[in-house]
C-alpha cells in the first residue's frame, strides 16, 4: 500500500520544512539581538546530509510497508523533538548561535542531556529508514550524521564554555 508511506514522509518533510522557516526566523531575531554564529563551516554539510538522507527516503521508501514498531519509536522521538522546541521556543536554530550574557537552559529536556535535540535527531536519521525495513541506509546515515554531530558538538561545547566563563 502506497499511502501510509507517502504520508509519513510527507509528514517529516513538511516538518522539515516548517523547522527550517523557524530557525531562519530565530537566528534572525537572535542575531539582532547581538548574538553570534560559531563554527558556521560544517552547516552546508549537515544541510546536504539531511537532505540527501530524506530524498533518499523518497527513492527507496515510498509504496514500502512500514514496521509498527519503528513507526512508534520514531513518533516518540516527534514528542521529544517537539518537547525540544517548546524548551528553547525563541533559541531553537539549526545554526550554533551564542547570545551573550543569555543563561544556559536547564529545563525541560535539558535536565537530563546537554544536548537532547541531538539525541532525538540521532534516533531519527536510524529509526525512520528502520521504518521502513532499510537498515544499511540507516546505518551509512547514522555514521555520516555521527562525524558531523562530532564537529558539532564540540564547537558548541567550546562556544558555550566561552560565553559562561
Amino acid at each position: 500500500m502506497l499511502w501510509p508511506s507517502i504520508a509519513l514522509l510527507s509528514f517529516v518533510t513538511l516538518q522539515r520544512l516548517a523547522e527550517l522557516v523557524y530557525a531562519r526566523r530565530n537566528t534572525a531575531t537572535l542575531l539582532a539581538r547581538g548574538a553570534r554564529e560559531i563554527a558556521s563551516e560544517h552547516y552546508p554539510y549537515m544541510v546536504a546530509m539531511h537532505a540527501v538522507w530524506l530524498i533518499g527516503l523518497w527513492f527507496l521508501a515510498a509504496g514500502r510497508p512500514i514496521s509498527p514498531v519503528w513507526f512508534v519509536v520514531f513518533m516518540v522521538l516527534q514528542g521529544l523533538r517537539i518537547w525540544v522546541l517548546a524548551t528553547l521556543k525563541g533559541r531553537w536554530t539549526t545554526r550554533i548561535i551564542v547570545l551573550p550574557g543569555a543563561a544556559l537552559v536547564t529545563s525541560g529536556p535539558y535536565r537530563f542531556l546537554s544536548h537532547p535535540n541531538y539525541a532525538v535527531v540521532i534516533g531519527e536519521i536510524a529509526a525512520l529508514p528502520l521504518a521502513f525495513g532499510l537498515p544499511l541506509y540507516a546505518l551509512i546515515f547514522s555514521l555520516l550524521n555521527a562525524a558531523i554531530l562530532t564537529v558539532r558538538i564540540r564547537a558548541e561545547n567550546a562556544a558555550l564554555r566561552e560565553v559562561m566563563a
